[in-house]
């Protein structure tokens, strides 16, 4: 008999525990909703199912044709689905930024909404180029706002350990984020060209210049990151580019409108008849 009562009173414990365990497993979202910057970025050969999370977004001026471009930031949501409009905020965060707003950015419109049955929506940022990003990081410092709808979701970010594809920064405060940009450019990969031991400038396109570079792209429709492909940029066609550029140089020159590098030296490339110091200025006779 006793035996018989400890049987019921285990297999109330079990009937107990799984009622539970069910509760539990059907229980609804509880809280109030987050919103948090998700934008991800990293290698080219990822995407948004491998590449990490990012507290900030790169634009590099150099590698667009246009002094004006659209960043468009994405926010996502926590917690179910709504069949209405959510509204939130996004303000310009002071403390990381030294942007100035209608000189380098547009401003934000400060009120977006994530639509009806969506989980993200994006915030458009407008950024012009200016001549001092050719000097330094100019910097737009993000911030959302908690409202009625959302609060905010993931102040202290990790990692997420299935997205490698990419720089991975362990934490970050995903309330935050910040768009840097820069107009520096740098000598791409694909640059055919070098400096003589006596100062001189030698191979195929001599010496790396922007204005160089940017005249190439001007004659032959290329962009900055065609030097950086080998497919779009081939031995054949460096060779091309050179003997193109060339007679364009020198038939500049002998039109008395010789075309000059930021110092003052005279554009050279591979079989021009003069010889180009960096840092030298060219003295006309």
């Amino acid at each position: 008999m006793k035996k018989d009562k400890y049987i019921i009173i285990i297999f109330s414990l079990i009937l107990l525990l799984t009622a539970q365990s069910c509760e539990k497993d059907i229980m609804s979202y509880q809280g109030k909703p987050g919103v948090y910057f998700a934008v991800q970025h990293g290698s080219a050969a990822g995407n948004e199912n491998t590449w990490p999370y990012q507290p900030n977004t790169k634009v590099e001026f150099f590698r667009i044709l246009e002094d004006r471009t659209t960043v468009n930031i994405k926010v996502m949501a926590t917690g179910p689905v709504a069949d209405y409009d959510r509204s939130f905020m996004v303000k310009i965060n002071p403390d990381s930024t030294n942007a100035t707003q209608g000189v380098h950015y547009e401003p934000l419109s400060g009120n977006y909404y994530i639509p009806a049955g969506e989980a993200y929506t994006t915030i458009p940022v407008t950024i012009m180029r200016t001549a001092d990003m050719q000097e330094r990081d100019v910097v737009i410092g993000l911030q959302l706002v908690p409202g009625e709808y959302f609060e905010l979701a993931f102040p202290e970010w990790d990692a997420v350990d299935d997205l490698l594809d990419g720089n991975i920064v362990d934490s970050f405060d995903a309330s935050l984020h910040s768009i840097v940009i820069n107009d520096v450019m740098t000598q791409p990969v694909r640059w055919v060209g070098a400096q003589n031991n006596d100062g001189s400038e030698s191979g195929y396109w001599g010496v790396f210049s922007r204005k160089k570079l940017e005249l190439f792209c001007e004659y032959f429709n290329l962009t900055y990151d065609d030097f950086n492909s080998e497919e779009k940029m081939p031995s054949v066609f460096r060779k091309q580019i050179y003997i193109t550029m060339s007679a364009v140089l020198k038939e500049a020159f002998n039109n008395g409108n010789p075309i000059l590098e930021e110092d003052g030296r005279l554009m050279w490339v591979n079989t021009c008849p003069w010889k180009s110091y960096p840092g030298v200025p060219y003295i006309s006779q």
